[in-house]
Formats: C-alpha cells, structure tokens, sequence
C-alpha cells in the first residue's frame, strides 16, 4: 500500500514528528511504501472559493498544490498528521485541506484509507474532540476508510511525547495495517 503522509506541524522535529517517524517505520515493517510530506514546506495558498475548478480542478492558482495533488491521487492512505493548536488542525493542514475543493470528486472516488496522528499540551478528556468531529466528518464527506487516530494527550514538548505510550500507538497502527 501506498501510503502518504501529511506532516502539518512547523517544527518537523517536534511531538508530532516523532508520532509520523513511528507510524511510518511500523508501516514500512508492515511492507506498506511511507511518504511524508511536511506541508509547512510548501507553497500552497488559501482556497479562494472562486470555483473555476468546477470542483475538479484543475485550480486557478498555481503552486505547490499541484503536485501534492498529484501524491494524493496516487497514493492508497492520506494520514493526517498535526499538532492540537487551539483545538483545531493546524493551519497549515487546513489549508491544504480546503484546496482539496479542486479535486473533490477524484479524491472521493479514491475511496482512500486514512488515519489521524495528533498531540497536545492538554491533557483533559475532552482535548480532541472537536478534531475527532473534524477528521470524522472528512471521512464521512470524503468516502475514506477510517484506520484509526492516535490522540497524544500531554504531549507538550518532544521529552513528553518520547515518554509516553503513543510513539508506541503510532507505530502499532502503521505496523496492524
């Protein structure tokens, strides 16, 4: 399986990288292929509701969203990958996210697997909830396969996230696949 991961936190060595690092070297024992993207190395600008794609792109807009389109279409899981910022994706993901309007139909028709891997400071039982109704209603929308979420609680600082059990979670997850 092909396996595309989208890392959206701007510190690519922080609490979710070590999350995309685990989940990736269990998928890559599994014998699954692991490609991580780190979209805060991308150009890609905000969706402007301009429609011109018709929903099926191409985009008007021309920039790095071309070619992760490209990815995503060729690939059999998306995992999104993201720290908690105020109890949202971040904006990064988000935005790729809204730019999927240009390929609506393709991706949908993908019927592709996917996964969330996520952390915060927080540790209260309510912490993800509004990202679990975020990433379940993409799955619902999208026609996706859900594989499962890893939900770092207190996971505030890499030190945190190491002495934890999710790196162990993120790893069991790409590994059962």
């Amino acid at each position: 399986m092909k396996i595309l991961v989208l890392q959206a936190s701007p510190n690519a060595k922080g609490s979710t990288a070590i999350l995309v690092d685990e989940f990736a070297r269990g998928a890559r024992e599994a014998g699954h292929e692991v490609t991580r993207v780190d979209v805060c190395d991308l150009d890609i600008a905000p969706c402007t509701g301009c429609v011109a794609c018709g929903y099926e792109g191409p985009c008007v807009q021309r920039d790095d969203m071309d070619a992760l389109r490209k990815q995503i279409l060729a690939s059999d899981m998306l995992v999104l990958a993201t720290p908690l910022y105020y109890y949202g994706m971040s904006a990064q993901l988000k935005t790729v996210i809204d730019r999927f309007c240009s390929a609506n139909s393709s991706i949908t028709r993908r019927r592709l697997r996917s996964a969330l891997l996520t952390v915060a400071w927080n540790a209260d039982d309510w912490t993800f909830e509004a990202l679990e109704a975020h990433y379940h209603t993409l799955v619902r929308y999208l026609h996706w396969q859900d594989c499962g979420m890893v939900l770092g609680y207190g996971c505030g600082s890499p030190s945190m996230t190491r002495a934890s059990a999710y790196p162990r979670k993120a790893y069991d997850l790409g590994r059962n696949l």
